[in-house]
């Protein structure tokens, strides 16, 4: 159902894709925007390992665009260093295609939301957290993104760089 990758030898491992996922700070969420037309937003995420959570707002085009289809994919760029002498970047990138969903229940949005708080905050207490949870709880919805396919691909060099 989900295509090969072209270029083989620029494959990465599940486990190393799964690190790009778990060490990045931003992506980018694509999903089926109004009119049919692609709509890719950038977002801060928590992976798990796996599941994808997002927050936003109660009410946009996200929500919007979830409702109508589940479907989407999500982008993270781990390394993207440019190399002008070779006209090309070094780079490492993962791409998830998966199903969103809404958390409706109190307690699994929780959960989700003190995922995100210790990725974004991990020196923070767990007390602190949990008030800035509780303040920021009625204007806030968490999307759960499943997995259905998660593929990552990194520059050449890198493979090579590993091959040594």
């Amino acid at each position: 159902m989900f295509r090969e990758m072209r270029r083989k030898k620029q494959v990465m491992s599940e486990e190393l894709t799964k690190e790009v996922l778990i060490n990045g700070t931003s992506g980018v969420l694509a999903l089926e925007g109004d009119d049919g037309y692609p709509y890719a937003v950038p977002v801060s995420y928590v992976y798990d390992g796996e599941k994808l959570y997002f927050h936003c707002a109660k009410e946009g085009h996200k929500i919007d665009a979830i409702r109508r289809n589940e479907k989407a994919s999500f982008c993270v760029i781990e390394t993207d260093h440019i190399v002008p002498e070779e006209y090309t970047t070094y780079f490492r990138s993962a791409i998830v295609f998966g199903r969103m969903r809404i958390l409706s229940e109190d307690v699994e949005k929780r959960a989700a939301l003190e995922k995100l708080g210790k990725k974004y905050a991990p020196e923070d207490t767990a007390e602190n957290l949990a008030k800035y949870i509780d303040k920021e709880w009625t204007p806030v919805c968490v999307l759960e993104m499943t997995v259905d396919h998660l593929s990552g691909k990194e520059a050449i060099e890198f493979v090579r760089e590993r091959e040594k």
